[in-house]
């Protein structure tokens, strides 16, 4: 298999607005190292996490190729042992970095086969997410059948299958998304609830989540918006409830005075994905979770839309101006 040695990819040379997000035409093809794979990608994942690095919110060394995420083909191995099998010409997906380009070298130990029968594109628009939203769910705080749980931005791209997960277990979901069109697609997924945070009603959401409870509150609180709802999750979560912290969409939680705990006992956790897939038998318990879901049909995917790799700007654009609903892909 020919592999050139120039790419487009899209680089961030220095922090800052979508404006920094540069496309190139010229970007060297990587070259893997030993316990990499290269793979060509077919289409690429877009999270809230990549603004963050975009941002500067989470520091990394520039310039770097934003993208945690991809689904193509194995074109090439890297030298040494090839611990988990893998062969030119095997459809896989990955979770590492460099994804905004058509060709990534990934560690192979984060990659796994993509099984016939599920589509590249299905498996980008619930990858990350799905896997995130999983560990969550099960480990994070592991959700009951009849548990009240309350899911902000539940029509986004983690949302939108976190709905879904927290049904198929038989909680109580109440979920937050902005506007009619987002609440009808939450309800739809089986939410039992839906508050529109900016209709009059809803911009006063404690009181209205404090209504549907009976005044009791949620058993957890799954929040990754951050700095604008961080107080009121505070307020709806019951006595002795929980309230998960994973994202930051408005701005991250501000320094938090520990005592704000106290008179609830509230139990708090801020965890990141990567914590709960470290070792490779964790990445494929959780991976082989999803794809039986998504071959079973019980999880349902939704992608908002497929950029082209050059439109990348805009996508930034449309995912912080909350203009998506589910998944943004790009196409390398």
């Amino acid at each position: 298999m020919s592999i050139p040695t120039a790419m487009k990819a899209v680089l961030v040379e220095k922090t800052g607005g979508p404006e920094v997000l540069d496309f190139k035409t010229d970007y060297p093809v990587p070259a893997p190292q030993e316990g990499q794979l290269l793979v060509k990608n077919n289409i690429s994942g877009i999270n809230y996490i990549d603004t963050y690095f975009r941002t500067g919110l989470y520091p990394a060394p520039k310039p770097e190729v934003l993208g945690r995420e991809g689904a193509g083909t194995v074109v090439a191995l890297g030298p040494g042992p090839n611990h988990y099998n893998f062969q030119v010409g095997d459809r896989v997906a990955w979770l590492s970095t460099g994804g905004y380009a058509e060709y990534t070298a990934v560690p192979a130990a984060k990659a796994v086969k993509i099984p016939d029968g599920i589509s590249d594109e299905d498996v980008m628009a619930s990858f990350l997410s799905g896997l995130t939203v999983l560990s969550l769910a099960k480990e994070t705080y592991a959700v009951q059948k009849g548990d009240w749980v309350l899911l902000h931005a539940a029509a986004g791209g983690a949302g939108f299958l976190m709905t879904q997960i927290l049904k198929s277990i038989g909680a109580h979901v109440i979920g937050t998304a902005g506007g009619p069109e987002k609440v009808e697609l939450v309800k739809g997924l089986g939410a039992d609830h839906v508050i529109d945070y900016r209709s009059e009603e809803g911009k006063d959401w404690v009181k209205r989540v404090k209504e549907i409870t009976g005044g009791r509150g949620v058993d957890v609180v799954y929040d990754s918006v951050g700095k604008d709802t961080w107080e009121g999750s505070l307020e709806v979560v019951k006595r002795k409830g929980t309230i998960v912290w994973f994202g930051n969409a408005s701005g991250p939680v501000p320094p938090l005075p520990l005592n704000k705990l106290s008179p609830k006992c509230v139990k708090v956790a801020r965890p990141t994905l990567f914590g709960y897939i470290e070792t490779r038998e964790e990445f494929e318990f959780y991976v082989n979770e999803l794809f039986n879901l998504l071959q079973s049909g019980q999880l349902k995917v939704r992608i908002h839309k497929v950029y082209p790799l050059e439109q990348v700007q805009q996508a930034h654009i449309d995912l912080e101006g909350r203009k998506t609903t589910g998944k943004s892909l790009l196409k390398p």
